[in-house]
């Protein structure tokens, strides 16, 4: 969600249990503009909260150019003080593999490494000296969402030729009717998908708005629960694997944008659920 249109934006998603109190939410648009403006980004964007026991994390993230390039992002966690996050690593990836349950809310807290505890072997702190902290965890369940499930409407981006992708001065939004297709929305994401095409596929593709992977073709199917709110006005995509992820659209307009609102924690059931 852009900064700069952030409480029309919560009123929009307030249907889905995205709530905020008028404190926070003068205090983040507040803050995140003086972010945009310190760290000298082209948009700033709140990408939601991940609630934790002891506290919850709030999220942002700065935009360059190349609006699928690599993205930096930022936590707080009094909506005032924001603090970079380091970019996603393979090691931290392997670090945090094991880590499950909720997030406790302290981003100094280490996580032990009861596997191995468990196995007899000696603690992980014993071997390498270091214990994966919840800091790291944070920047690996953030990658993974956003790769998973953050979405756009098609045609709201465009692909220049000369690689970098810039907003599409000329979209107005999707029609009623093809804003109740999945095939309408793509992850806002490199493609995986599309680059295993055959040429025949591709033959009707448009290079230029259709470089991204469709949400019609995610495993497992019917993860995406869509549903059109206030009289046929807005349009709501709910994601049903990483639940606490909300899209909305508001049809023949520009507007549009996501949020996360929950644990951080992945529904690993849903295939048994559908």
């Amino acid at each position: 969600m852009d900064a700069e249109t952030l409480p029309y934006a919560l009123d929009l998603v307030a249907g889905s249990g995205v709530c905020l109190s008028p404190e926070k939410r003068a205090a983040l648009r507040t803050s995140l503009l003086l972010v945009r403006r310190d760290y000298r980004f082209e948009q700033v964007r709140l990408w939601g909260r991940i609630q934790g026991i002891r506290g919850a994390y709030y999220i942002a993230e700065g935009l360059g150019p190349d609006r699928v390039g690599p993205r930096s992002r930022l936590y707080s966690l009094n909506c005032v003080d924001w603090s970079l996050l380091p970019p996603a690593a393979e090691e931290m990836i392997q670090m945090t593999t094991g880590i499950k349950g909720r997030f406790q809310g302290d981003p100094s807290y280490e996580y032990e490494n009861y596997d191995k505890r468990e196995e007899g072997e000696k603690p992980y702190e014993e071997e390498t000296g270091a214990l994966p902290k919840e800091e790291m965890r944070l920047v690996i369940t953030v990658d993974q969402i956003d790769k998973a499930v953050g979405i756009v409407p098609r045609g709201a981006y465009i692909k220049t030729p000369l690689g970098p992708v810039h907003e599409n001065r000329s979209f107005e939004g999707l029609s009623l009717t093809e804003a109740k297709k999945l095939s309408s929305y793509f992850h806002f994401t490199e493609p995986v998908n599309l680059k295993n095409k055959t040429l025949l596929e591709k033959a009707d593709l448009d290079p230029s708005i259709d470089f991204l992977d469709s949400l019609e073709h995610d495993i497992p199917k019917g993860s995406w629960s869509i549903q059109v709110e206030r009289g046929g006005r807005i349009v709501v995509l709910r994601s049903l694997l990483w639940p606490g992820l909300v899209f909305y659209h508001v049809p023949n307009t520009k507007q549009h944008g996501y949020i996360y609102f929950g644990t951080g924690e992945k529904n690993i059931d849903l295939p048994f659920m559908l």
